[in-house]
This record gives structure tokens, C-alpha cells and sequence, in this order.
């Protein structure tokens, strides 16, 4: 394989990220949509909380992957 159509990690990183965030973003609307039914199930929405959770922890691991850390 070509190396210059390899993707380097920092690049496969940063395509995670954005595709954790879509997720993130679209359960938070599937999550709100629910809440908006009258009377969601409670089972059903608290998965799903708990995946936007999880999504967001992802999220965050990944984002001080790409982020170096500065000492003051």
C-alpha cells in the first residue's frame, strides 16, 4: 500500500473523534425526542443516557490524545 494513502494516527484519531461526536450529537436528539413523547420509557432513555456517556468518555480520552499537555 502507498504510504502517502496510509493514515497516520493522529488523522484515524481525529476521524473517530468526528464520528463520536455525530453519535454523540444524534443521541442527544433521540434522547430528547423521547423526553418529548408525553411518557417515555424510563428504561429506554436511561440506556440511551448511559451510551451518550460513554460516547462523551470517548470523546475526551481521544481529545487528550490529540491535545498535548502544557506544564505552567
Amino acid at each position: 500500500m502507498n504510504a502517502s494513502m496510509e493514515l497516520n494516527l493522529e488523522e484515524m484519531l481525529r476521524i473517530r473523534l468526528e464520528v463520536l461526536r455525530r453519535e454523540h450529537r444524534d443521541l442527544d436528539a433521540a434522547i430528547h425526542a423521547l423526553e418529548l413523547s408525553g411518557r417515555p420509557d424510563q428504561l429506554t432513555l436511561r440506556r440511551l443516557k448511559k451510551q451518550k456517556l460513554a460516547f462523551k468518555d470517548q470523546i475526551v480520552k481521544i481529545e487528550d490524545q490529540l491535545i498535548p499537555d502544557i506544564i505552567a
